[in-house]
């Protein structure tokens, strides 16, 4: 479905995990983010490209290579890619399809494309790099925590910031790589909200806000999370612990593995 449109952005949310796709189409290009999930959805963004495309060339972002988020890369062939370094040095891209040809074998999914991990043609390697795609130039911050490849995406002319699986309003940070660079991401996350003029904030899963002070509460949230999580774990609370795991919305296997996963990355980082 949409979850948010205007003349220039649309964001289309999966059913699963309420997984955020965007598209912008801008002057000289079109410009797709994580299109994902069910094969209906992404023809569903397939068709939205199609309507507004003519001749313009299609750039495909990876936020990051969470098998979730690269699943319809080659539903779009000939866009030119982008993704971070750490995309491009992934460590488990065999394991990452497997994740994908497991998820759809499961639930008997047929797709009219090969899945594989995605090559890239443009490599961000530093902060505050840019790529001019036409006249629009699109700002790259490395947002490494909750894995290692993870990007921060700025679309400078029209204020839009797109944060991949960082500050949802429905997920509390999930660490999957490391809590001391979820940290630091997150206070990249504040320096960048006053170095741009940010008007349109989409995560990687839940809804958008144009709302400047929401984002900041975002940050807040989860910064004041990971302090009270850290602070549990390294004096022993394990009843502080046992409670963080219910402030998880949509309570699940699922999210106490990530809690979980959470804990056990701070302990080896910080008490271990």
């Amino acid at each position: 479905m949409i979850q948010y449109s205007n003349e220039r952005i649309t964001v289309f949310q999966s059913a699963l995990f309420q997984t955020t796709s965007t598209v912008v189409n801008l002057d000289d290009g079109i410009f797709i983010v994580d299109p994902t999930w069910l094969p209906a959805e992404i023809s569903e963004i397939k068709g939205h490209v199609k309507s507004i495309q003519g001749n313009k060339q299609c750039y495909l972002l990876f936020t990051h290579g969470d098998f979730d988020h690269i699943i319809g890369y080659n539903a779009f062939p000939g866009a030119i890619t982008i993704g971070s370094a750490g995309l491009l040095n992934h460590p488990n891209k065999e394991g990452t399809v497997g994740e994908i040809k497991d998820f759809d074998a499961k639930y008997y999914i047929v797709r009219d494309y090969e899945i594989e991990f995605p090559q890239l043609d443009i490599v961000v390697k530093r902060d505050g790099q840019q790529v001019a795609i036409g006249s629009t130039n699109l700002t790259f911050y490395l947002a490494p925590g909750h894995t290692a490849d993870g990007l921060f995406t700025i679309v400078d002319s029209m204020g839009i910031w797109l944060a991949g699986d960082y500050l949802s309003d429905i997920e509390l940070p999930y660490i999957y790589h490391s809590a001391i660079a979820y940290e630091q991401t997150l206070k990249k996350a504040e320096k960048l909200m006053s170095a741009h003029d940010i008007k349109l904030f989409i995560p990687g899963h839940g809804r958008h806000t144009v709302d400047r002070s929401e984002m900041a509460e975002r940050i807040a949230v989860s910064l004041d999370y990971l302090e009270r999580l850290k602070q549990a774990v390294m004096n022993g609370d394990e009843s502080a612990i046992a409670k963080m795991e219910s402030e998880h919305r949509f309570l699940s296997a699922f999210t106490k593995h990530c809690h979980q996963e959470n804990v056990d990355i701070i302990r080896q980082e910080f008490a271990g």
